[in-house]
Parts: C-alpha cells; sequence; structure tokens
C-alpha cells in the first residue's frame, strides 16, 4: 500500500500504513537547519555538517514523530551483517554518545528506544512485531542484502525475543531503484550466489550494465526469512530520482547528508 506523506512546519517524512500501530518514520530532507551541500534535514552525524545542525535536525524530526531525541541509538554501519541487540544502557548513542560498536541492523524489546538506520541510496527496512512489541531496524545496501542481514535480523528478533517471522509486520523505505542502479556483474553475481534462481526477478540486462531491483531483493529475504507476503509494505520511492526528497550517493557522491528510517517499540 502506498505509503503517506506527513508535513509539519516544512518538516516531511513518510510512514508505511502497514506499521501504523508503531511510531516510525522514513525521513527526507526536508525542514531541517543544515547549510548546503547537506540542506537541509541532514540526519548523519559523520558527514561534516555542523554538530549543533545535526542536534537540531534531530530534535524537529523526533518531534514531529513522537520521539525523543536524546534516547535514539544509531547504527555504525559499515555494509555488513552485524545485528546489535539494544537495552536502555544505549539510548544516545551515535549521537549523544560514543557508540563503541558496528552494527548494520538494531533490535529491541525496550520501550522508548528509537532504533536508527541511514540511506542514500541504501535499502531501509522498518520490522515491528505487534505480538512481542519487538521491533528492528535494518541497513540492507547491496553487499548487506547479499549477506542475507534481512533475514539475519528477522531470526535474531525470534531469538531474541520470540517473535514468530509470520507475525512480523515489515516496511522497506525509499532507496534506489532498478531504474538508475545499473552495475556491472558483481552485484548480479553476489544476489544469485545467496539467492539462486530466487535472484532473477529482481536482475535485469540493459546493455552495457544490469539493472538491480534492490527493494524487491530485501522483499525476496524478507519471504525467505518467513514474514508473510501481505505484512510487507514497501514505499516504491526511487532516491536518485527524487533529488527533491532524498540525497542519492550515485547522484550527489559524498557532498551530501543521509536520510534514516527509525521506530520506537509501542
Amino acid at each position: 500500500m502506498p505509503f503517506e506523506t506527513h508535513e509539519q512546519n516544512g518538516l516531511v517524512f513518510l510512514t508505511s500504513p502497514l506499521l501504523s500501530g508503531v511510531r516510525h518514520a522514513f525521513s527526507t530532507r526536508k525542514g531541517g537547519v543544515s547549510v548546503p551541500p547537506w540542506d537541509s534535514l541532514n540526519l548523519g552525524p559523520s558527514r561534516g555538517d555542523d554538530p549543533a545542525a545535526v542536534a537540531e535536525n534531530y530534535r524537529r524530526f523526533c518531534g514531529a514523530v513522537g520521539l525523543d531525541e536524546k534516547r535514539v541509538v544509531l547504527s555504525k554501519q559499515v555494509h555488513e551483517t552485524t545485528v546489535r541487540v539494544c537495552t536502555a544502557y544505549d539510548a544516545g548513542k551515535g549521537l549523544w554518545r560514543e557508540r563503541g560498536y558496528t552494527a548494520d541492523a538494531l533490535i529491541t524489546n525496550e520501550p522508548e528506544l528509537p532504533l536508527v538506520v541511514f540511506s542514500a541510496d541504501c535499502g531501509i527496512l522498518l520490522l515491528h512485531d505487534p505480538v512481542t512489541g519487538s521491533v528492528g531496524a535494518v541497513h540492507a545496501g547491496w553487499r548487506g542484502c547479499a549477506g542475507g542481514i534481512v533475514e539475519k535480523a528477522v531470526a535474531a528478533m525470534a531469538s531474541e525475543y520470540g517473535a514468530k517471522p509470520a507475525n512480523i509486520l515489515a516496511a522497506i523505505g525509499p532507496c534506489i531503484g532498478p531504474c538508475c542502479f545499473e552495475t556491472d556483474s558483481d552485484v548480479p553475481d553476489a544476489m544469485r550466489a545467496a539467492l539462486g534462481a530466487d535472484a532473477e526477478p529482481y536482475i535485469q540486462w540493459e546493455a552495457p550494465k544490469y539493472h538491480v531491483d534492490l527493494a524487491g531483493l530485501n522483499r525476496q529475504w524478507l519471504t525467505r526469512a518467513g514474514v508473510l507476503p501481505e505484512r510487507i509494505d514497501t514505499c516504491g520511492l526511487c532516491t536518485a530520482c527524487r533529488p527533491d526528497l532524498f540525497w542519492s550517493h550515485r547522484k550527489m557522491g559524498n557532498a551530501r547528508g543521509v536520510q534514516v528510517a527509525v521506530i520506537v517499540r509501542p
């Protein structure tokens, strides 16, 4: 189902109707105070932006979504498949406190502990099990996708909190679409090695490059993990096609900000 767009005092964010029972959001680049090239709602504290501007951006964004910005837990993404189990002790790490860890996926069953992952083309997913209350946030770029980080995050929610995959709700946020994700053979080869024939519907050859559907591949991993298709929502917006709303590493390089996905246990 289509994601919903929300605007508050110029700040724009998206939500999934499927996750309507839990506070969550996918940010855009609109509504912050950062100056170019981070204009304006940059939520990446390590992009070279003024820390005071990033802090104000978090205050505005979290205020709009109804979260406590002092308790956000930020991932430290290295395009691997580590899933971190977050506790109340992690509150504020990555923004107000040192992280001391790397992780491309965060899970928790602690209330009022917002989990944050970053993107500027990569896949970002939010997970929620309404039975156990547990939540997860996953950064799944092509390397993480090929490594099975989505499946590992679902499995970690099952092992840590007793979440049944068939109960989990999942929202796949904005990412680079197959229209713009042009690659050599390395990406298709990695996906085929990981998913076999299940990868083929999401890989298309258009000379001289392959076009890869990253959101579709992450959805495939969710269903492989046991998440039911009707419990998966996909945004469908391409970050590279919409520079008015998103930053894109492919289109902008390193001189840019990042958008985030955030979720907190009810």
